[in-house]
């Protein structure tokens, strides 16, 4: 492992090239999009994210007012929506990792209120950092097979986001179809904490997203 000095050094000079890279991503617009093959994704826009325990965060809540002009549109599109909430059994391996939250059937585990009075979608539970593992995502999987362009949105960039995107990037590669898996950047984010640095790893997610063929926007435009 190369000393501080020249880790800092290189290091600060290849994230201003990644940050370059990001802030030149185009905006698309949803009207390019069959909505008959397109689903939104909305990922952990819960309470516990959000507004209340111990991993809300200002930055996640930030993001309500862009997620429910995107939700809205693809409602009138008759674009499907998922909405993914972390809903923990108290046993939770991840507590080990996390502090404790958004327990299941608490307040914490709840979609946000402005997305949930929108609704439209369809509400998957998980008890995971990786929705596509959950079971309820796999049968839906299975009955929208004319489905492949998905736009995700919502928590955490580096993590929630992250894990979703590539796993179900490389599920299509793995059984030779073609997808599109579209983050745009002003409709997710990550949190503040300790060495946790939002504005760094909200980037690094991003460029690794799109190192996996995730198509990384600027924005969705109506």
């Amino acid at each position: 492992m190369k000393n501080r000095f020249m880790f800092n050094q290189e290091s600060g000079a290849i994230l201003e090239k990644i940050y370059d890279f990001i802030s030149k991503k185009p905006s698309i617009n949803l009207k390019s999009l069959e909505p008959n093959k397109t689903a939104l994704i909305i990922i952990d826009m819960i309470n516990g994210f959000c507004n209340v325990g111990a991993l809300k965060s200002n930055r996640v809540n930030a993001l309500i007012p862009e997620i429910v002009k995107l939700s809205v549109k693809c409602e009138e599109s008759k674009i499907q929506k998922i909405a993914f909430a972390d809903s923990h059994s108290l046993i939770s391996p991840e507590f080990t990792s996390f502090p404790e939250h958004c327990l299941e059937n608490s307040n914490e585990s709840e979609v946000v209120n402005d997305i949930k009075t929108i609704g439209g979608y369809k509400l998957i539970k998980k008890n995971s950092t990786n929705g596509f593992l959950e079971p309820d995502f796999q049968e839906w999987l299975r009955n929208n097979k004319d489905i492949n362009t998905f736009i995700v949105v919502g928590d955490c960039t580096d993590i929630c986001i992250n894990q979703f995107a590539v796993t179900l990037k490389t599920h299509y590669n793995r059984i030779n179809e073609k997808s599109r898996i579209i983050v745009p950047i002003n409709s997710v984010d990550t949190y503040d904490l300790e060495i946790h640095n939002g504005n760094l790893l909200h980037v690094l997610g991003l460029y690794q997203m799109s190192m996996n063929d995730i198509e990384v926007v600027k924005e969705i435009i109506f």
